[in-house]
């Protein structure tokens, strides 16, 4: 019996350069490949056996996979997706896998993104391909305080990037301790403290019910208004209302996101035309290497799991 696999979100329709789909029809698998972000996810996949998602696009919550009677296997990409409900997947019968990544993707694409806040690359770049020479003057990281939100494995790297650069670094996370934070190279202080003596506050922490809005305008008006937030995290762990607020009425020296609420950002959406912003489109982990990562292995987890021998198996 053919089963029906579903790419989602490949959106630079790459999917089959980095895995070899067209194998997984000796396996009796038939695969579709998604380009778009889904309009109707019940609608789209309620005739596929097999799912492939990436990261945390679209949300796999216990109504959704009611939705989806045929749903027998949802592979993510990382070990760790917070828009997947592993218990109702477990009770509906679901396996649930997960594959590798790249530990330098997320780190460099942040500090990319500080970079070209720091030296106006953007504004410049659009200015001189209009004609124009030299219209900002630029900052220095050297000698300034880079806070940490989150010393975890990216955060760790983004501390050993700071100093590199010359920069003081601080971190805080809510179990942090003082031996972590000087191995990676920072100094441990509290979470208003980090606010207050960062000039640059970049988040690293996983998005969960606790996670959510740690960052709202106390800690933004603390951070003040020379200061930087750079977020390649998740969304919904800044207050994007007291971050709009912030850059709009000049309280907040700017930010660099790479991650927003609502993703794809919507056409129109406030932030495009906020002041004081570098902005990408969740590129934190679309890299080549990513993606071989992301795609090889779960091409492997769909054949093993066709084949009865299930791996990177994803536990509630």
């Amino acid at each position: 019996m053919v089963q029906r696999l579903a790419i989602l979100d490949d959106y630079q329709a790459v999917a089959y350069d980095y895995a070899p789909w067209a194998e997984l029809a000796d396996d009796g698998v038939e695969v579709s490949v998604f380009t778009e972000p889904l309009a109707d996810s019940v609608a789209a996949l309620r005739d596929f056996d097999i799912v492939m998602a990436m990261r945390e696009r679209t949300t796999f919550d216990a109504g959704l996979l009611r939705q989806l009677p045929k749903l027998k296997l949802l592979v993510t990409t990382g070990m760790a997706n917070a828009a997947i409900d592993l218990r109702a997947a477990e009770v509906q019968g679901i396996t649930v896998c997960g594959t590798g990544g790249s530990p330098a993707a997320a780190p460099e694409l942040t500090w990319a993104l500080l970079l070209a806040f720091a030296r106006k690359v953007p504004f410049e770049d659009r200015r001189l391909r209009a004609g124009n020479w030299q219209g900002t003057v630029g900052s220095e990281l050297s000698g300034k305080t880079l806070g940490v939100l989150g010393l975890g494995k990216i955060g760790s790297k983004i501390a050993g990037y700071g100093k590199a650069f010359g920069m003081e670094v601080i971190a805080w996370s809510p179990n942090l301790t003082e031996e972590t934070a000087a191995a990676a190279g920072a100094r441990m202080v509290g979470k208003e403290a980090l606010f207050r003596e960062a000039d640059v506050v970049s988040v690293h922490v996983r998005l969960s019910e606790r996670s959510r809005g740690l960052v709202g305008e106390d800690e933004l008006r603390l951070l003040g208004p020379e200061g930087v937030l750079v977020n390649t995290a998740r969304g919904p762990i800044v207050d994007e209302a007291a971050l709009l607020r912030g850059l709009n009425e000049g309280w907040l020296g700017g930010a660099a996101l790479d991650v927003f609420d609502v993703e794809p950002l919507p056409a129109g959406h406030p932030l495009l035309t906020a002041p004081r912003t570098v902005l990408t489109p969740h590129l934190g982990y679309v890299t080549s290497q990513s993606y071989a990562h992301f795609y090889g292995e779960a091409f492997e987890d769909v054949r093993a799991w066709v084949r009865g021998n299930p791996v990177r198996v994803l536990i509630s």
